[in-house]
């Protein structure tokens, strides 16, 4: 009996590390391609859906198609109503493990045939680099989940004796409630809904379950996937916590239209239609009524994302929310979400700029973006130390260059924004008027270009000889000499960070 608990609990770690491996590996495949696919292919709710199950399906982990889909939003590829659609379809797509399990694990029994497949898939890995390796692991990760899945079929294959329908909850509706509470904390434990998926399927060929108390299990799954984000979306940006809320809602809404049909559906499924093939009905079963709520929830999408936007209200956000580190476990999203924080300080600058500079002179808004400004340039610098991009990621390795020449240029504008001096003496100097005024105005379109700095840099030359023969004649104080020189040189270099900036942000995307 020892021996059997033993090599069940193996089975179950071996398809865990299986479904991790491979979904790792699809996970780099899929890479900032797939992101950009989501974007593009999401432009309604009921395309998210599509969307998301296929997505699921091809990665084998509605988890990571959840966390590419939230950062997303919060980088602003995606937006929170098309997300929706996206979770929706993540929800079915993650059945297609169970048809996986239930076709090519208990009838095909491919355990056995695996185990060549797994030394090959290793040499692969040892010998191989980069997209080699990464097939290599994915096919790694495939072939353990078979082999786990052996050891779990052997392991519970005396299970029936002890384990049997009478020692769970009595099959009524308070004990089917209490196996889909039971089916929330497993998934919950395990974070890994497929192998509590295929324990079920192996417990119920093996007589251990009846078919409706795998269902009511099966229905505590499909909630208790929502553990992950939950606790992802502790301490995370506005955007993560409403997807996680709306994922959350999604599986109990869910749930809920699936536990009063069991009576109704478990008859026609377990006898008349599969002929008493428990394993394909509860597959059928789980993949329905995942179906049947996206089909309600759909219609709902603007209501319902009206309903979650008022449960998590805004907060005042700092110039460096959405930097949070659950993203670092893909660069790309990482890198989207980092682009997008250095979008917004930008934004922010450019416009304090631009009234400091511009007929009202108003500098309060300058003096608070100096201090934000330079939290939020540090909190961006600590977040993509922690970025990891892949040595054959020539793509992602230009974006994570691109965004630390935006830090480098941000910390120097914000220190020439600690010099409000040099704007006054700017404003007082006719001459320049015309080049104060067009970068104000560039400033606040977000538009400023190496031309109009390079412009403004041809006309400050022409304007520092000018001064200083006016000097030299006795017209103007050595004095105010420096102070309309160094406001010059002032007005040079923040068109000239501000047109990098301009440029760097373009080629980060």
């Amino acid at each position: 009996m020892t021996g059997d608990i033993l090599t069940g609990l193996g089975g179950v770690g071996l398809f865990l590390l299986g479904m991790e491996i491979m979904t790792g590996a699809l996970r780099e495949v899929a890479g900032r391609g797939f992101r950009q696919a989501l974007a593009t292919l999401t432009a309604s709710p009921l395309r998210g859906v599509a969307t998301g199950a296929v997505a699921t399906a091809v990665i084998q982990s509605s988890t990571a198609v959840s966390l590419i889909t939230i950062g997303g939003v919060g980088a602003g590829l995606l937006g929170f109503v098309q997300s929706l659609g996206v979770l929706y379809g993540a929800n079915i797509g993650t059945t297609v493990t169970g048809w996986i399990v239930m076709v090519l694990g208990l009838k095909l029994k491919l355990g056995t045939l695996a185990l060549p497949v797994l030394f090959a898939a290793a040499m692969l890995i040892l010998l191989g680099r980069d997209r080699v390796a990464r097939a290599g692991r994915g096919l790694a990760g495939f072939c353990l989940l078979f082999i786990g899945l052996d050891m779990m079929q052997a392991a519970t294959g005396g299970l029936g004796a002890w384990l049997t329908p009478e020692v769970l909850p009595a099959d009524g509706w308070g004990g089917r409630l209490l196996l889909v509470l039971m089916g929330v904390g497993i998934v919950a434990l395990i974070q890994s809904s497929s192998a509590a998926m295929a324990l079920v399927l192996v417990l119920l060929g093996a007589g251990a379950l009846g078919f409706a108390q795998a269902a009511a299990l099966v229905i505590g799954f499909n909630m208790g996937t929502t553990a992950t984000g939950l606790l992802a979306s502790l301490g995370g940006g506005r955007a993560m916590r409403m997807a996680s809320l709306a994922n959350l809602l999604f599986n109990i809404g869910t749930g809920a239209l699936a536990f009063p049909l069991l009576d109704l559906v478990a008859p026609v499924l377990h006898g008349t239609w599969l002929g008493g093939d428990d394993q394909t009905a509860l597959v059928v079963f789980h993949t329905g009524f995942n179906l049947l709520g996206a089909a309600v929830f759909l219609p709902l999408t603007p209501r319902f994302a009206a309903l979650v936007t008022r449960l998590v209200p805004e907060r005042p956000v700092p110039l460096a929310e959405g930097l949070d580190r659950r993203l670092l476990a893909d660069e790309g999203a990482a890198l989207d979400a980092a682009q997008a924080v250095a979008d917004r300080l930008r934004g922010a600058l450019f416009a304090a700029l631009a009234r400091a500079l511009g007929p009202e002179g108003d500098l309060r808004a300058l003096a608070s973006v100096a201090v934000q400004g330079g939290e939020a340039v540090a909190a961006l610098a600590a977040f993509l130390a922690q970025v990891r991009i892949a040595p054959d990621r020539a793509d992602e390795a230009a974006r994570y260059a691109a965004l630390l020449h935006q830090i480098d240029h941000f910390q120097r504008l914000l220190d020439r924004c600690g010099q409000r001096d040099r704007i006054a003496t700017l404003r007082q100097e006719v001459r320049l008027g015309r080049d104060v005024a067009a970068l104000a105005a560039a400033l606040d379109r977000d538009r400023v270009r190496a031309p109009l700095a390079r412009l403004i840099e041809r006309r400050g030359t022409r304007y520092r000889r000018g001064v200083l023969l006016r000097e030299h004649a006795g017209l103007v104080p050595v004095a105010e000499v420096f102070a309309r020189t160094d406001a010059l040189r002032w007005l040079v270099r923040v068109a000239d960070h501000a047109a990098r900036l301009c440029r760097h942000a373009q080629d980060a995307r």
